[in-house]
């Protein structure tokens, strides 16, 4: 290899005006995603709203498909907030 051929540029291949806008179109498209993305991450309530829209549709899923296991499951939360309102009160009324 020459040093002629050294400070030759590298051949581009000739793009049509439609494959750059398509080309830009697309460098668009993925920023846009981009950027999207990294603002889901920021946005913390977004997030939260989200989440609890996907627990709420992941209980009403359960409870279609067992409605007895969603039922005991009911039944065991209120146990249990009952049992520490009742362990509050009793602790609360010895000091």
């Amino acid at each position: 290899m020459s040093d002629a051929d050294a400070a030759k540029p590298a051949e581009t291949p000739q793009r049509s005006k439609a494959e750059l806008h398509a080309d830009i179109e697309k460098t668009r498209a993925e920023l846009r995603s981009t950027l999207d993305a990294i603002e889901f991450k920021l946005n913390v309530p977004k997030q939260a709203r989200h989440a609890a829209h996907r627990l709420k549709s992941s209980l009403a899923r359960y409870k279609r498909d067992n409605p007895v296991g969603f039922a005991a499951g009911v039944g065991a939360v209120v146990v249990a907030v009952g049992a520490a309102a009742v362990l509050g009160f009793r602790y609360a009324g010895r000091r």
